[in-house]
């Protein structure tokens, strides 16, 4: 009996050690949480409130505006004001705007359609295919950029916008894999039913697949238009450096801090280009965020 009451006596000891680790542990994650937070939000204000900043700064003191003149002396809009009337801006955003555009457009069409026929098509090397399309995937882009410079010198498409275009869309049917996905869930009886009616391949991926694809279709939509939209290396490479009209924005802003002429407001015109470059994305993604997430968790339900 005086054993069983020491046992029982000690549970509750245990059990408060526990709790009290548990809370311990929930603290470090809420703090390390909170850091982490403070980290990634810490440059994106300091954009913001450069952009609005009113007085003249130094192009080559950034550690002066980040320790001494982290706030604004005064608040305005005169860098935005400036940067759409005194600089090439708007047609660098117009350059962008298109390209992405075109993009988005051709390579969303491309994606869906191989991963449609990869998931509900069978043939002889799909499974060779898609092992390709896996080696392939592990190899980042710009490894091909010297080639693919030359390629297009070769057919006297540098320094245009057409070839952004191409080099953009040209590669997006290997990354069909979430979009297979997606697809793979998608009942096959449901597209037999349609085959014994009649219907074509193409048919039944217009009518039937692409209107139950919703999420996946604005997921791979989203990824097609902010990759052109944010891209510098291919850009940079492809246009050159001689006709600045021709530049995308992440191009034109980097030579607006790096070029021949530096002004001395070059730093807060930079940063009133990165919040309005900033804005069409966040719009994007705040509107179509349920989508996304949708197509992301539904593409990664089957491979």
């Amino acid at each position: 009996m005086i054993n069983t009451n020491v046992s029982i006596a000690k549970k509750p000891k245990k059990f408060k050690s526990a709790k009290a680790s548990r809370n311990i542990s929930l603290v470090l994650s809420y703090l390390t949480l909170v850091v982490l937070t403070i980290i990634w939000l810490y440059p994106i204000l300091w954009i913001i409130l450069s952009s609005l900043r009113v007085e003249y700064n130094n192009a080559g003191d950034l550690i002066g505006i980040v320790v001494s003149h982290y706030i604004p002396k005064g608040f305005g809009f005169d860098n935005f004001v400036n940067l759409f009337t005194n600089t090439l801006f708007p047609r660098w955003f117009l350059n962008t705007l298109l390209v992405s555009s075109v993009t988005f457009v051709l390579s969303t069409l491309l994606t869906l359609s191989v991963a449609y026929v990869m998931s509900k098509l069978k043939f002889s090397a799909r499974k060779k295919f898609l092992n390709i399309a896996i080696i392939l995937g592990l190899f980042p882009g710009f490894m091909s950029m010297i080639a693919i410079y030359y390629i297009l010198k070769a057919l006297q498409l540098t320094q245009t916008l057409f070839a952004l275009m191409l080099v953009y869309s040209a590669g997006a049917g290997l990354g069909f894999y979430v979009a297979k996905g997606f697809f793979d869930i998608i009942p096959n009886s449901l597209l037999e039913s349609a085959r014994l009616d009649g219907a074509t391949n193409s048919q039944i991926f217009a009518k039937i697949v692409l209107p139950l694809s919703k999420p996946i279709i604005i997921y791979t939509a989203l990824l097609a238009f902010i990759g052109p939209w944010m891209d510098f290396i291919f850009a940079r490479v492809i246009l050159g450096e001689t006709n600045r009209e021709l530049h995308t924005v992440a191009v034109g802003l980097y030579y607006m801090v790096y070029g021949e002429r530096v002004d001395s407001n070059v730093f807060t015109l930079f940063a009133a280009g990165c919040v309005v470059v900033a804005i069409p994305i966040v719009t994007l993604f705040l509107s179509m965020q349920r989508y996304y997430i949708e197509g992301v968790t539904a593409g990664a339900v089957k491979g």
